[in-house]
């Protein structure tokens, strides 16, 4: 059986050199700043190998960050006490949060929510999150938008060599239930020109801005805020990336 996040783990910064993750984390503080809020403790939820928590860390935020993945924590944890960054990692489903602190701030980036396929579950996951807020806090989040998923990576294939690793990206779209299924195949250099093959299973869910309003206004979310591809604009029907900032006044 394929597993998520398993060898991929110990592939993924190679994989992701393009994401310019400064720039995530400076949009991050934007959208702090205009929701005039001086937030100490920070909840991030599915925080992968550490890419935006340490930076956040290292400009003087408190973190708690969260991953079901134990692979990517460990990643995490050797990033971080690499770069003297003070985080308390711990291994949770965000799906059943046990953490019972309040926090300003509450985030989850890079396609953690899609990777939520049931509605029900992203519904309680939005609860909890509101849960842990306190009443100035916010909540901040982003998602591969519907078009993105189902139009650009939907059905379509994607590979690259880089020497000593060589991968497969195949994508499978059902427009009937909006999940992408995303087959990764991954040939790494075991020895001098002997390669280990491994495979992993991804499947995200396209949610459409109006299904994700419905579900953080049904947990109590009050005031929402939506912008597209790290501008403070409003999405059109092409944009990418779409984030929220939710709050519960």
């Amino acid at each position: 059986m394929k597993e998520q996040y398993s060898s991929f783990a110990y592939f993924y910064d190679r994989l992701m050199t393009d994401v310019d993750y400064n720039e995530w984390v400076n949009y991050i503080e934007t959208l702090i700043e205009r929701a005039n809020i001086h937030p100490k403790k920070v909840l991030e939820l599915a925080c992968g190998t550490g890419n935006i928590t340490i930076p956040m860390a290292l400009k003087g935020f408190s973190i708690t960050a969260v991953d079901i993945s134990q692979d990517m924590l460990t990643i995490a944890k050797d990033k971080a006490v690499d770069n003297n960054a003070d985080i308390l990692f711990i291994q949770q489903d965000m799906t059943q949060l046990e953490i019972q602190d309040i926090f300003q701030i509450v985030m989850c980036c890079c396609d953690g929510v899609n990777y939520i396929i049931d509605s029900e579950n992203l519904l309680k996951m939005f609860m909890e999150v509101h849960k842990r807020l306190n009443k100035d806090g916010i909540f901040i989040f982003d998602i591969s938008s519907y078009y993105k998923l189902s139009n650009i990576i939907g059905n379509n294939t994607f590979g690259e060599n880089t020497g000593d690793i060589i991968y497969l990206w195949e994508n499978f779209y059902d427009k009937s239930t909006d999940l992408l299924e995303m087959d990764l195949t991954f040939f790494n250099e075991a020895e001098r020109g002997l390669f280990r093959k491994t495979e992993e299973l991804h499947i995200q869910r396209a949610y459409k801005t109006d299904e994700i309003i419905y579900l953080l206004q049904k947990s109590g979310f009050n005031s929402i805020e939506i912008f597209a591809d790290f501008l403070l604009e409003k999405p059109h029907k092409n944009s990418q990336r779409i984030f929220f900032s939710c709050s519960k006044k």
